[in-house]
């Protein structure tokens, strides 16, 4: 059993308790920052046990990660929203026996399996976990090992609720319901269904017969490939006007964004003249204009237009968003830090972005363990924009931690936490109530051999 605090600095006094007729000890460099030092276990000695799981049942599942040591110290984190557990799970077996303490080493050894979009939550969940467990461990909160805080409050952009229709009115009203909880940035969704009941909107009718698995995890289209229909200048106009009505209604003292047009589902030329028609509404931004792997499609509209434009939620570690920096593809760098690589590679993405004269914004729609994470993230980063925030109509969300204040969201800005770690605890009973399947951080024993890598169990056969 791991020793307490108290018989930690017991043991090292009697080291140094002189015997008769000796002088006592001087107490070494490491003995001096040891007993300096708040620990809540003896990190030098700290190992894995364990990693375990619960999937939240919600808007996009969410899939909890708990990392348990042999002190009965435990790191929390999560992968990506709509993601799934297994893709941490794999990395069981290289976890077991690890110090967490050991962050860089641990997360060089797991990069290499992540990829793109959900396939990148593993890896930046257990990143978030193994933070906020040192975190605790040293009784400081996780900003400040990202080289402390620029902020002690996050602006945070809210996306609204599914319009009823798709009256410009409509979405109006859900811009000013959220301006009336006292955000100050919100997002609302501009898709070609708004063209539903304009025939003139469109040329063409979209194809059929299309193999959906091919359209939707096989090989990048082209946009515009297989739907068969153009945008025509009237239906860019019933776009336009749509945005018009909301910045006429909502004012000029609220930052508005749109989404959900995008990822191929218009080609440039079409998102090119959009963004022209929409530079008279200062928009802060046009979300994911283009497919996420398409740098020159990026480029070209970027440069057209006037519009910000703002991209990269499905972007992998900072190798997959320099060229995209260097490049200047977009206006603002808006990383998902549960595809990322969790919180330090998103501020290495954000710090390289501002060399690049390029801001950041987060994106986001997990749970409040990622949305902590996020935070602490966002108070770290100089040329920071807004933080994400796709919970506020669940009514449990708040209730899956325990430490997050019932009016926690103020004035459209979060506190940034000064507890330890993450700042915030499992909340075992809302999570229970909520779950996608019966299993509540149940065993995993399944996944402690390799799944991954070469594995070689024996040596029968040379």
């Amino acid at each position: 059993m791991a020793k307490s605090k108290l018989q930690q600095t017991r043991t090292r006094a009697e080291k140094r308790t002189p015997k008769v007729g000796r002088p006592a000890a001087a107490p070494s460099p490491g003995e001096r920052v040891q007993e300096a030092v708040n620990t809540h276990s003896s990190p030098s000695a700290l190992k894995i046990t364990d990693l375990r799981t619960a999937v939240v049942w919600s808007n996009y599942d969410y899939p909890i990660l708990r990392l348990d040591t042999d002190q009965g110290v435990s790191g929390i984190g999560e992968v990506r929203d709509a993601g799934h557990r297994e893709n941490a799970l794999q990395f069981k077996s290289f976890l077991l026996g690890q110090n967490p303490c050991n962050v860089d080493a641990i997360f060089r050894a797991i990069r290499n399996f992540g990829n793109w979009g959900r396939e990148g939550g593993g890896v930046s969940g257990i990143e978030i976990a193994l933070w906020d467990l040192i975190g605790k461990v040293y009784g400081v909160p996780c900003w400040q090992f990202l080289g402390g805080k620029y902020r002690d409050r996050v602006r945070i952009y809210a996306d609204t609720p599914e319009p009823e229709d798709r009256r410009p009115e409509t979405y109006l009203k859900g811009v000013l319901q959220r301006k009336q909880m006292g955000l100050t940035f919100v997002k609302f969704d501009l898709g070609l269904h708004l063209l539903d009941d304009l025939p003139e909107g469109r040329i063409g009718a979209p194809t059929q017969h299309e193999y959906p698995i091919a359209r939707r995890w096989g090989a990048r289209g082209a946009p515009g490939a297989g739907r068969g229909t153009t945008v025509t200048p009237a239906g860019i106009a019933r776009m336009a006007e749509t945005v018009a009505v909301v910045r006429q209604g909502a004012g000029w003292d609220i930052s508005l964004c749109i989404d959900h047009f995008g990822h191929g589902a218009m080609t440039a030329k079409e998102v090119i003249a959009l963004g022209q028609a929409l530079e008279p509404y200062g928009l802060a931004w046009m979300e994911d204009p283009m497919p996420w792997w398409d740098i020159d499609g990026h480029c070209r509209v970027t440069a057209a237009i006037g519009t910000p434009t703002a991209a990269g939620e499905e972007l992998y570690l900072w190798d997959g968003f320099r060229p995209w920096i260097e490049r200047h593809a977009v206006d603002i760098v808006h990383p998902d830090l549960l595809t990322a690589g969790g919180m330090l590679e998103t501020k290495r993405i954000a710090d390289y972005a501002e060399r690049h004269g390029i801001p950041t914004a987060l994106h986001f729609a997990g749970s409040p363990i990622a949305f902590m994470a996020n935070l602490h993230c966002a108070a770290a980063i100089p040329s920071f924009v807004a933080l994400e925030h796709h919970g506020l109509d669940l009514p449990f969300w708040p209730d899956l931690v325990t430490g997050l204040a019932s009016d926690y969201l103020q004035d459209g800005y979060v506190a940034v936490p000064d507890k330890p770690g993450l700042g915030v605890d499992l909340n075992y009973e809302a999570i229970r109530a909520n779950l996608r399947t019966p299993d509540l951080f149940g065993p995993t024993d399944e996944w402690n051999q390799p799944k991954l890598g070469f594995y070689k169990p024996d040596t029968r056969w040379g």
